[in-house]
């Protein structure tokens, strides 16, 4: 084991206290692991040697899986190494076997806090309260100061695309690491940058509502209401009309309408019900 103040070992008697309770301080990274596991020993050293680098931002906690059984049953560990992320005191995130380091980092990234982090939430603080200006001025001094923080990033992208200032919104996107655009919340903006596009220069929803309504077999019309609806956050209205396309003009597009259903589950995060019901009806509808 490591002298390193930032590695301890953790048992089922002081799991509560070593890693449940400092992790409303800093996240905790528990690795579950067992002394014949060879990709644990692969994984050891370079955990170990994150947490020295990051100088106690994170917390690594060693869980012998062979000598803590109950604790490897009471989080449902089925294969080694396994690490499970604590954040206030619940799970944030997990990997499952060992990784490269650049996906490990980008897995704590996203979890410790940074000193521009605190400008991130002036700067919600303010746009929530009206202030867009504000927001992207204190966004902006903190990509300045911190431009490795991708969450900076996605912030300001997200402003700027509810701002209609979509050119710049989708720059920023493109800018980032090929592994942060493929990550769930720049995958999302993406989707809403495409969407976007896709209302650019569109009427009004009630406009576009009495287009199809008329002509139903407008599919041009009845894709431009579909994202006139996801901007709005009626996803479910949105859902309905790609539906519709995909039941009557499967070929729009070169399958357009599939594909923005697709964007519309991540959107989603690819739960809930709305995802599951429709997920279900475009099946049946292809199929």
């Amino acid at each position: 084991m490591s002298d390193s103040p930032y590695i301890f070992d953790v048992t089922d008697s002081d799991f509560t206290v070593k890693v449940l309770e400092n992790s409303y301080k800093v996240p905790v990274l528990v690795d579950f692991w067992a002394e014949w596991c060879g990709p644990c020993k692969m994984l050891m050293p370079l955990l170990a040697k994150l947490a020295d680098d990051y100088q106690g931002k994170f917390l690594l906690a060693k869980v012998n899986t062979d000598e803590q059984g109950a604790l490897a049953a009471q989080f449902n560990i089925r294969s080694i190494p396994t690490v499970k992320i604590f954040k206030n005191g619940q799970i944030v995130e997990e990997m499952l076997g060992a990784q490269p380091e650049s996906v490990i980092r980008g897995l704590i990234e996203r979890h410790i806090v940074r000193e521009s982090d605190h400008l991130r939430a002036s700067a919600e603080a303010a746009y929530q309260a009206g202030d867009a200006a504000q927001a992207l001025a204190l966004l902006e001094q903190a990509a300045r100061m911190d431009p490795d923080n991708h969450r900076v990033h996605l912030d300001r992208a997200r402003i700027l695309l509810e701002q209609d200032k979509v050119d710049q919104a989708e720059s920023l996107l493109n800018a980032l690491p090929r592994e942060v655009r493929e990550d769930a919340e720049a995958s999302a903006l993406l989707g809403r940058v495409e969407f976007a596009r896709s209302a650019a220069g569109a009427p009004d929803i009630a406009t576009l509502e009495s287009m199809v309504a008329t002509q139903p077999n407008d599919s041009e019309a009845r894709y431009r209401l579909a994202a006139r609806k996801v901007l709005a956050g009626d996803y479910e209205g949105a859902l309905e009309q790609l539906l519709e396309i995909l039941q009557r003009d499967r070929g729009f597009r070169d399958g357009a309408a599939r594909k923005a259903m697709l964007t519309i589950f991540n959107l989603l995060e690819g739960k809930g019900e709305l995802v599951t019901r429709y997920r279900s009806r475009m099946f049946n509808a292809l199929h």
